[in-house]
């Protein structure tokens, strides 16, 4: 790959910046983390201040991905919610400064574990950490959608089943390879679509554990991050892919929990997570949970072979991305075990 697909003119940013960031001063030095599939992110360093810059792109993209002004105009409102966010500071939609539009936010020191057994820590720790994530998803779920300022976030009701021909079509524009065990998945949604029960929530899209900085000696949960995805949509979406997790195996592109003893790390369960999530929202119980989950894999598919086609086409931004192709038929057959042991 370009080593200069995914990197900025520091000289031409740092000059943008001071001009638009109150507190920001030149020069600035910009890395590119390593991590993060989707839209490049840098830490910015400057004279006694660090930022983040998160940026579209090069090259031609999926229809609706890497939506980084969206990413921006939902942190901007949750920064005034109990969600915790990073402060953004600025949004350029200019792409003439640094070759595609990008927004500056608030650089977090902190934890962020990459595996959900978390080795780093001890039992309680563990159980702390997940009942904070648990309950920074019930708090999100929970937030007034006009008071926030988002009513124009997304499309209210029928979200599955606009979701499942969103991510058909965005599949079908990154496929490579033919798979079965995808291709029966993706059969098997359409014909299983659960009717509408009319809830509608902020849903962040990728909520996952690695998408968190946690406190370094605390469990405190001190922000959420990746917002790409979020949308106006079911919450039940965000559960089941938080919940994805218990299905994943231990060894793989990413690590999961399945065939462990999580009571032994002293981690919840799937069903103790879900319980108290919906206590916490005040709901009996979740009906075509198998539904839900088996969504979540195929959209996490969709989401591994996007990055897949853009590594062949050299504009991928996170180093595993190639290895994200062979993820694909996996996850394509987990969500069919799901369907097929009637979670």
């Amino acid at each position: 790959m370009n080593a200069t697909v995914h990197s900025v003119d520091e000289a031409k940013l740092s000059e943008y910046l001071k001009q638009h960031v109150p507190g920001f001063y030149g020069p600035v030095k910009s890395t590119k983390f390593k991590t993060g599939q989707s839209n490049p992110t840098f830490l910015l360093e400057t004279v006694g201040k660090k930022f983040v810059l998160r940026k579209k792109p090069p090259g031609k993209l999926l229809p609706s991905a890497h939506a980084v002004d969206r990413e921006y105009k939902v942190l901007k409102a949750l920064g005034n919610t109990n969600v915790p966010v990073p402060e953004v500071f600025h949004l350029c939609e200019d792409e003439t400064t640094i070759g595609s539009i990008f927004y500056v936010m608030e650089y977090i020191d902190g934890r962020i574990f990459w595996d959900p057994t978390l080795p780093e820590v001890g039992n309680l720790e563990r159980q702390e950490i997940y009942e904070a994530t648990n309950k920074v998803l019930a708090s999100l779920h929970k937030i007034d959608i006009e008071k926030a300022g988002l009513s124009d976030f997304g499309k209210p009701g029928s979200y599955f089943e606009r979701q499942v021909h969103r991510w058909i079509k965005q599949y079908r524009a990154a496929e490579t390879t033919h798979y079965d065990e995808v291709e029966s998945l993706i059969q098997w949604l359409m014909e299983n679509m659960p009717k509408d029960d009319g809830m509608v929530s902020i849903v962040h899209g990728d909520y996952r554990l690695y998408n968190m900085i946690f406190d370094h000696k605390q469990t405190k949960l001190l922000a959420v991050l990746d917002w790409e995805l979020s949308t106006l949509g079911h919450p039940y979406a965000d559960l089941a892919y938080q919940c994805m997790t218990w299905h994943i195996p231990q060894i793989g592109i990413t690590p999961g929990l399945f065939g462990l003893d999580v009571k032994s790390l002293g981690i919840p369960s799937e069903q103790e997570y879900t319980r108290s999530y919906c206590q916490k929202m005040k709901i009996e119980k979740i009906p075509d949970w198998s539904f839900y989950l088996a969504f979540g894999f195929f959209r996490l598919a969709g989401i591994a072979q996007g990055v897949y086609k853009r590594s062949l086409q050299g504009n991928a931004s996170a180093d595993n991305a190639k290895g994200l192709g062979a993820a694909v038929p996996i996850l394509g057959q987990i969500g069919l075990q799901i369907i097929n042991n009637g979670e």
